[in-house]
């Protein structure tokens, strides 16, 4: 059974736990997809997206993110909404940079789990 036809109340494994560590993170932190990967020791930034993109809607998804920091192409301005509603740090854009959107300030943002080891895999 492909991931497309499977019900809507049954997901694949993997993607069951990629979601639980997207709510675990707090509000106004986040992690990249590699460090969800590397929570679960298991897959990669690649194999996480492709979780966020097909389940995410169903957790904050504005918390898992690029390394770079850059707001998910076609949901900027949603997710800086949330951004700023969290507190979340952000590096206001220069005037130069496309579009003029802040980024997610990386080294301020980033959550590595505070230490938390229950449901960790």
């Amino acid at each position: 059974m492909s991931e497309q036809s499977l019900p809507a109340d049954a997901l694949p494994e993997y993607a069951e736990r990629v979601l639980d560590v997207a709510e675990l993170i707090p509000p106004g932190r986040v992690m990249t997809y590699g460090d969800v990967a590397e929570w679960l020791e298991e897959g990669g930034p690649r194999q996480v997206g492709r979780v966020m993109a097909l389940y995410g809607g169903t957790v904050p998804w504005w918390r898992v993110v690029r390394a770079d920091g850059m707001l998910l192409l076609g949901h900027e301005l949603e997710a800086l909404g949330h951004y700023r509603a969290e507190g979340t740090p952000l590096k206001e854009a220069s005037r130069a940079s496309e579009g003029h959107l802040p980024r997610v300030d990386m080294k301020r943002a980033r959550w590595d789990g505070g230490g938390r080891t229950e449901g960790h895999t």
